[in-house]
């Protein structure tokens, strides 16, 4: 028997269960991971209280993680056991010891990156890549604005920016959140509790305001997104921390500038092996040459066990950069 994390209903932290499962031997095209270190991201916690519930119950949760290969199924090939791979698009039931995955959805992991580097990174690092390098590819000298810049995304957006020559404006909740952007890379950072961030956008670019802004806040930071876009400018909405965007009425695209919006997801971008290893090889080579740092403090590790716990710091919104689940 092994470990794993379901629940049974939506809801708050207090769904989650640590339960005894026996894994199933991958099916044909899938390979078997024994999970050294998952990834908790705040799409899982959209999952647990139903923003994006799953179709039945009980339900595994999260998406990532990295590890060895025990298994594999039939027609898998140029994945072994004993290959050293991360993981970022399965189905749910990455929060386990073990977790059967399409073999499409699997990198092989260069072994100068470790588990906890990859797991704490793959989703994150995928969604700046796609963001930054396709949703719209950023220039050298060109200045963005990216919300939540000291969270496990922005922190990555930050370092990734600065490696292309892109000045990123980041806002944050706090100062100490806002040195660390700095440290990851931020161009300037804006403290959304004491600054308004359309009125420090216009200050910061000498009154052009920004081509566009990268935003996973979602209900709270939309108009003051809108507000910070020069004319024919791009909002990208890739998240709901605050809660989804709701009820928008597109005149005031018009009103604002003949503004663009889109609502992307990584798995409109990455759909199978080939973009997989593009998207990959590139994070892989930047973690590599030290351009992109991934260090997880130790407050933010939590055994398996805990995955409640580790919920309930997250939506706190204590936590800076990732935070792991170690089975």
């Amino acid at each position: 028997m092994a470990k794993r994390i379901q629940f049974s209903e939506t809801g708050t932290p207090d769904v989650l269960q640590y339960v005894d499962y026996q894994p199933q031997d991958p099916q044909a095209g899938e390979v078997q991971v024994e999970n050294k270190a998952i990834g908790i991201n705040y799409i899982d916690t959209y999952v647990r209280s139903g923003l994006y519930a799953p179709a039945s119950f009980p339900a595994g949760l999260g998406t990532e993680a990295a590890g060895i290969v025990s298994k594999v199924g039939s027609g898998v090939a140029g994945i072994k056991p004993g290959d050293r791979v991360v993981y970022a698009q399965s189905a749910l039931g990455a929060y386990s010891e073990f977790h059967n995955v399409p073999q499409e959805k699997i990198a092989l992991l260069p072994d100068a990156i470790s588990f906890e580097q990859a797991a704490a990174s793959f989703l994150k690092g995928l969604t700046v890549y796609y963001l930054l390098r396709q949703t719209h590819e950023v220039q050298a000298g060109e200045t963005i604005l990216f919300h939540a810049a000291a969270g496990g995304v922005g922190l990555i957006a930050c370092q990734w920016a600065k490696a292309l020559g892109v000045k990123l404006i980041g806002t944050v909740g706090s100062d100490e959140k806002a040195e660390r952007a700095k440290q990851a890379g931020a161009w300037a950072t804006i403290n959304y509790q004491k600054e308004d961030i359309a009125t420090r956008v216009a200050e910061l670019t000498n009154g052009e305001k920004v081509g566009v802004v990268y935003d996973s806040v979602g209900k709270d930071t939309f108009e003051k997104s809108l507000n910070s876009l020069k004319r024919r400018g791009l909002l990208v909405s890739f998240g709901n921390a605050s809660g989804p965007v709701k009820g928008v009425d597109l005149a005031i695209l018009n009103q604002k500038g003949s503004l663009f919006v889109t609502r992307p997801s990584l798995n409109g971008y990455v759909t199978n092996r080939e973009e997989l290893a593009q998207a990959s090889n590139e994070l892989f080579s930047l973690i590599a040459s030290g351009a992109i740092k991934v260090d997880v403090s130790e407050a933010q590790k939590f055994p398996l066990s805990e995955a409640r716990r580790a919920h309930q710091t997250l939506e706190s919104r204590v936590t800076q950069g990732s935070s792991l689940l170690i089975p």
